[in-house]
């Protein structure tokens, strides 16, 4: 199955289509999944990555019986990070009536897709769909722009935020701000803004700068700004070619910094950085390999054992795994994939992490309400990451009760 799609997703990506993979049939005995995501362009590694993590998870989900006594399929589509590419591929699903969308990458792409999906869902009582976010963390999507068709399954940048922050050590007094100017780049800036004065109101943000969404490709003039600030810390939530184009000039340039980052650990920024980041680099996330053995589960361990031994990447995809435990349990609940009853089975569900963590979707804002960690790359680790001798090392954990932010969301809920 994985590598047919992989062979499907290399043919449509070399005659740049926007469509992958077999269209619905009535007749499928399968639950299918429409998957947007970039699969080409200048995320396309990363937006491999999610679609592998994906198959993994769904096969692992399947090999448990699925929903409904159904398997999960995912029919894929690359939107190439552009929300009206992501806009065509919506059309494609609905017209096939495929019940649910997935979309990892890109909180504009997830803004423009709540919208459609509003409509879309207003105008076709008969064929509504639900949108399930698995990586879009703009903290708008669950505020103002909420939607009773729209759950996101991570924790969004507000709580990541909060681990972010809090995790600073007390040796860090001046910060350099520098994120992505869209969307996600922009939440990230107001939110670092926001935790920083609450929690830190000691460190001093000594620059603030926004830089073109996947644009640049020589960051040594902004290394120059860095070096000559002084600040001891980089603070950003850039990832992809932006973070690891970044980390690679302040390498060469020996920017002698603390790189604490929103998503140091996807997959390119430890190659990136390489051993310069013993010590130095560090980011908030779900998961990592080194998380102690008695802080898991024994499903915990031989799931992770299997990836490893499957995948050169190290697995960050914990959130998709309790997403899909909760679709498959919403689904068998509403006994149906309708999605107003599966939606309304999703909220208030809880559903234990491969850690024990007792996750919640909150009935409120449709917000995964989950807990992070922060961590640094290190020597001396069980695991390493991306074949470079470091790894992940647990700093700072966040609980759920932390996580639980106010929302501002005020739902539209259907009559029926």
């Amino acid at each position: 199955m994985l590598k047919r799609v992989f062979r499907a997703a290399a043919l449509a990506a070399a005659c740049g289509a926007a469509f992958w993979g077999q269209p619905s049939r009535a007749g499928d005995d399968t639950i299918k999944i429409g998957y947007i995501d970039p699969f080409s362009g200048a995320v396309a590694a990363g937006g491999d990555a999610s679609l592998k993590m994906g198959q993994f998870i769904l096969d692992y989900i399947n090999s448990k019986g699925g929903a409904l006594g159904k398997k999960f399929e995912l029919v894929t589509f690359d939107d190439k990070l552009q929300p009206a590419e992501a806009l065509i591929a919506l059309k494609s699903i609905t017209d096939q009536h495929i019940p649910f969308v997935a979309s990892c990458v890109g909180s504009n792409v997830g803004a423009a897709l709540i919208n459609a999906v509003n409509k879309h869902n207003e105008r076709n009582p008969d064929n509504r769909v639900l949108l399930l976010n698995c990586g879009q963390l703009a903290t708008e999507l669950t505020n103002e722009q909420c939607s009773f068709w729209h759950f996101r399954f991570v924790g969004n940048v507000a709580m990541r935020a909060v681990a972010r922050i809090k995790s600073l050590p007390k040796t860090v007094n001046s910060v350099y701000l520098i994120n992505q100017d869209y969307l996600y780049g922009q939440s990230i800036e107001h939110d670092t803004k926001k935790y920083l004065a609450e929690y830190r109101p000691d460190i001093k943000i000594v620059a603030d700068e926004f830089i073109p969404l996947m644009q640049i490709k020589d960051f040594a003039p902004y290394i120059t700004k860095i070096k000559a600030s002084g600040a001891q810390s980089l603070l950003t939530g850039n990832y992809g070619p932006d973070l690891n184009l970044l980390i690679k000039a302040g390498v060469d340039a020996g920017l002698n910094i603390r790189y604490d980052t929103y998503l140091g650990h996807v997959i390119g920024a430890v190659t990136a950085i390489g051993i310069y980041g013993d010590g130095r680099l560090t980011s908030v996330m779900e998961e990592h390999d080194n998380i102690p053995v008695e802080e898991q589960n024994t499903e915990a361990e031989e799931f992770f054992k299997k990836w490893r031994a499957t995948h050169d990447f190290a697995f960050i995809g914990v959130p998709g795994l309790t997403q899909f435990e909760m679709m498959a349990r919403a689904i068998n609940a509403a006994g149906s994939t309708d999605a107003v009853k599966v939606a309304l089975a999703l909220e208030g569900m809880h559903q234990k992490d491969l850690f024990g963590a007792d996750n919640i979707m909150r009935k409120e804002d449709h917000q995964l309400l989950m807990p992070y960690y922060e961590a640094v790359l290190t020597k001396n680790v069980k695991y390493d990451v991306e074949k470079t001798g470091l790894g992940w090392k647990t700093e700072f954990k966040t609980t759920v009760a932390d996580e639980t932010l106010p929302t501002t969301c005020k739902m539209k809920r259907p009559a029926s």
